[in-house]
């Protein structure tokens, strides 16, 4: 593919109005879908609940096969790019620099892709495995050695390589598309070798809705399962009371601080609050396990590599499930949800690395990742079954409120009250990075991959996400939230398909950047 056939001008079909510089018809589109999704789903909430929990429901219990697959293909095919002579291709050609240091680049991959999940269940998951809070893993019994072995493993399986091999491919991709071909740096760009010209008309169109589809409703929806972990700790701490409108104040507060950190731009703002958090985020490591059974820990991260490791290929296999609740509730309900997530943490890791071989990106996006997860998880799940094993504090009765899991067991260490609370911030810093960067990515697909629009338009967009949130809480609660992730969910079986495909453009991208060198 040479740059020079490709007859696209950057922003050629923007309107600019309202001191906005929109992709026409991306931009309105997307925002006439959202508008009217947020509309039907406060008029009707377990209407809207019940039609997309069939829809969510449909794609996991009839594609676990794809869903499962697919995540196997993506883990083989980035741990082959690693190895392969395509490994030395740099992003941005070989005379790129990085623009940022690794520690940054790391801070802010790391915060994007997993940071708040990585708070909401490192104490929850490994616990509800352990006592079959919702079935176990391989059916294993509950409460037994076998069981905790299992309950680690499987949690690492679910935050390990496969997740981040999803994000790698899409981040690959954009990236390369992007910095090697000149193309925008939107989802379109990656079907070029297949599509060619055709990837600028509604084929183009329909990839970049669903991607701002996928980010708008995945943001909103963790922006409200955030607010309700912030409303649980802040009810346990301090007794504010839990519900609806304290969720709503959480989420505004988060909305108005990333609005903040959108103003102050990628340099001064998402780069300055991940690399605060993960700073943070160590130093409540090191506490936790300085002051908790620090040996079991120490010991125990090598020991949760080697479960995963040994147990890998068997949850990773999709013919003749026994465990077949467990599998489809947790382990198929998560590869879609990280698929779902993959066009906004994807392309906002493109974003930021520029200048990274391919090998170097590979191994920073995938390999480092599931190293730090395992030490968090090591660190938070363990000790939360030393306390449910040792029948110590409100976890030994197993699982109350998945939001108020980490709180119950930082409640058994010292310093319970300062913990706690640099959870709570931890998991608001993590939501605004979030939303700061979700606002980044879709403000680049819906100005046609241009990363110079208006700073109006990222804020435009960071008000639309915690807009979207608060309405549907407000007017459907519970209800309306679920229908929200339901809609995320239901968002990945075309793009599993949109994912397969990509993988393949990369690969032949790939190889003719190698042939030309």
């Amino acid at each position: 593919m040479e740059e020079k056939n490709i007859k696209y001008r950057l922003g050629q079909d923007n309107i600019r109005k309202f001191g906005l510089d929109m992709h026409n018809p991306v931009f309105i589109i997307s925002a006439i879908l959202i508008l009217v999704f947020v509309i039907g789903t406060i008029a009707s909430p377990k209407e809207a609940k019940e039609i997309l929990d069939g829809a969510k429901w449909w794609s996991i219990n009839n594609f676990d096969w794809l869903f499962m697959l697919s995540g196997n293909i993506f883990v083989v095919f980035c741990l082959a790019l690693i190895v392969l002579p395509v490994g030395k291709i740099r992003l941005g050609g070989e005379d790129a620099k990085p623009e940022f240091s690794r520690f940054s680049w790391f801070s802010m991959l790391f915060a994007a892709g997993m940071g708040i999940g990585l708070m909401y269940w490192s104490v929850a998951e490994p616990v509800a495995y352990y006592t079959s809070w919702w079935h176990t893993p391989l059916n294993v019994l509950p409460n037994t050695p076998e069981a905790k072995e299992l309950a680690m493993a499987a949690t690492m399986f679910h935050w390990g390589l496969h997740p981040w091999a999803i994000y790698a491919v899409v981040g690959l991709a954009l990236a390369f598309f992007s910095y090697n071909k000149k193309l925008p740096l939107t989802m379109r760009s990656v079907f070029y070798p297949l599509l060619k010209e055709r990837i600028w008309g509604w084929p183009g169109h329909i990839i970049d809705i669903l991607a701002v589809f996928a980010t708008i409703f995945g943001l909103a929806t963790s922006l409200g399962l955030g607010a309700q972990q912030v409303s649980s700790g802040l009810n346990f701490l301090f007794g504010i009371e839990k519900g609806v409108n304290t969720e709503i104040y959480i989420i505004l507060a988060i909305t108005a601080l990333a609005v903040i950190s959108v103003v102050r731009g990628l340099e001064g703002g998402i780069k300055v609050l991940s690399k605060f958090n993960i700073i943070l985020a160590l130093i409540l490591v090191v506490f936790i396990i300085l002051v908790g059974p620090t040996l079991l820990i120490i010991t125990g991260v090598g020991t949760t590599l080697s479960d995963y490791a040994s147990n890998i290929f068997v949850l990773s296999n999709f013919v003749g499930r026994e465990d077949s609740e467990w599998y489809h509730g947790w382990t198929v309900f998560y590869w879609a949800w990280w698929i779902a997530w993959s066009p906004f943490v994807g392309m906002f890791i493109a974003r930021v690395s520029k200048g990274r071989t391919v090998r170097e990106f590979l191994i920073a996006v995938l390999l480092i990742p599931t190293i730090v997860t395992a030490i968090w998880m090591s660190t938070f799940g363990l000790t939360a079954l030393d306390q449910v094993i040792g029948n110590v504090g409100s976890l030994a009765n197993g699982i109350t409120d998945k939001s108020l899991a980490m709180f119950q067991m930082l409640e058994n260490l010292p310093f319970s009250s300062i913990t706690s609370f640099i959870a709570i911030f931890l998991v608001i810093v993590f939501f605004v990075t979030s939303s700061d960067s979700g606002s980044l990515v879709i403000d680049s697909i819906t100005a046609g991959g241009k990363q110079d629009a208006p700073v109006t338009q990222r804020i435009f967009w960071a008000l639309t996400e915690g807009f979207v949130a608060i309405a549907l809480l407000y007017a459907g609660g519970a209800d309306a939230l679920s229908a929200l992730q339901a809609g995320s969910i239901a968002t990945a079986l075309p793009f599993t398909v949109i994912l397969l495909i990509m993988t393949y453009s990369l690969y032949r991208g790939l190889q003719s950047e190698l042939k030309t060198k």
